[in-house]
């Protein structure tokens, strides 16, 4: 393996706030953004890194609040999706990054979907793992999420299930899966998740951000009009345990995208802990592939060849 294909650690001062995130690859290669979800880190990405780093510049940041990223106390930092949005694209800017494919997982997906339809023409295509952007996806194990954002009132709040504990941050990784696919699991990340997220006043940064869901959940027709219009080519990669996001939620997707790749995997919401290998294939290779007819359509001088690929 060549040295820069191997994963680099490193950390970015962005407007005063230390963003953590893992490397691999050459700048010279089309950007792959990588973003985790709730309650993990880059570290859900540490076995795809080096794979997708033979295709791509590969760049898995920890989000504010997560990780090995700064956790400034709410009031000092806004624990939005938007405000966390802001932060990668600054992020994105000092690292040089402008086009790129984007990773979107579970909390991740809107903060990708607030860079893709604020820059449309920056987005090369969309990863998609375990990412909710339609109302379909939401069953009724959201029905107590939706009475406290219609009405946060402490009754509401005390009807939500216990997640923000050890015992819930485990079951991100366990939940759903059947017995025979629990051994598969490994237990470090969640108890590196949990390490993490118990930082004092952390407690409070995921409550705000699984509070401010409801403001993605409302975006979900401005998101229907993104991919419409745009038609970003689109990889959905799906763990068919997931307890949070419903399988209906992958049709979705097909409503609306034309260019549109689909793999079911017998895995959970946190599909790469158990099935890194045949995702980085897949993302390997559609990454090649899209590269391929970006070429084809526009040419090396960057002009338009016949039809393009529709974005």
């Amino acid at each position: 393996m060549r040295t820069i294909d191997k994963p680099r650690h490193r950390s970015l001062d962005v407007n005063g706030i230390e963003v953590f995130y893992r490397e691999a690859g050459s700048a010279d290669k089309p950007c792959v953004l990588l973003l985790h979800g709730f309650p993990s880190s880059s570290h859900t990405f540490r076995h795809v890194l080096s794979p997708l780093a033979r295709v791509s510049r590969v760049i898995a940041p920890d989000l504010p609040g997560f990780g090995f990223s700064a956790a400034p106390a709410p009031g000092e930092y806004d624990y939005t999706f938007a405000g966390l949005a802001d932060t990668i694209e600054a992020f994105l800017d000092r690292a040089g990054v402008e086009e790129f494919f984007v990773y979107l997982h579970d909390f991740g997906a809107p903060v990708g979907y607030h860079l893709a339809t604020r820059r449309p023409e920056r987005i090369l295509g969309l990863i998609v793992q375990n990412g909710n952007a339609h109302e379909d996806g939401l069953g009724s194990q959201w029905d107590t999420a939706r009475a406290y954002w219609a009405d946060p009132s402490e009754a509401n709040r005390a009807r939500l299930p216990e997640w923000l504990n050890f015992e819930g941050t485990r079951e991100q990784y366990l939940g759903g899966l059947p017995e025979r696919l629990r051994p598969l699991q490994p237990p470090e990340p969640w108890h590196l998740d949990w390490e993490r997220m118990s930082r004092p006043g952390n407690i409070e940064i995921q409550f705000r951000l699984f509070r401010d869901y409801a403001a993605h959940v409302a975006r979900f027709g401005e998101l229907a009009d993104y991919h419409r219009a745009h038609q970003p080519p689109c990889l959905l990669l799906w763990g068919r345990h997931d307890p949070f996001f419903d399988l209906a939620e992958i049709m979705a997707y097909a409503r609306a995208l034309d260019r549109l790749e689909m793999h079911v995997y017998d895995a959970g919401h946190f599909l790469l802990e158990t099935h890194s290998p045949e995702c980085a294939e897949r993302i390997a290779a559609f990454v090649a592939d899209v590269t391929a007819e970006r070429a084809v359509a526009y040419g090396a001088d960057g002009h338009r060849r016949g039809t393009a690929l529709a974005r």
